[in-house]
């Protein structure tokens, strides 16, 4: 019996669920995160300033580094209490 094999995936975005991985172009495209630019992403990731992965050189985001950012960046509503 011959088979074909599935060829791997050529992106980097090739996987399921958590095991997705974004580029900084992809979270500026899909507007993931309140950046602008990829470079801004990037500028940040290398001054340890966000959550990322550096796979082989390479800055990467997971669901869970875009969660934990996000958080970052999280204000609470404001109390504000009626006075009599």
């Amino acid at each position: 019996m011959t088979t074909k094999a599935t060829p791997p995936p050529t992106s980097i975005r090739g996987g399921e669920g958590e095991l997705i991985r974004y580029t900084p172009e992809d979270v500026v495209e899909l507007r993931l995160l309140p950046y602008k630019s990829a470079r801004t992403l990037r500028q940040k990731a290398f001054a340890r300033e966000l959550w990322h992965h550096s796979d082989g050189g390479r800055i990467t985001f997971t669901a869970e580094d875009i969660r934990r950012n996000s958080e970052l960046g999280a204000v609470e509503p404001l109390a504000i209490s009626r006075a009599a």
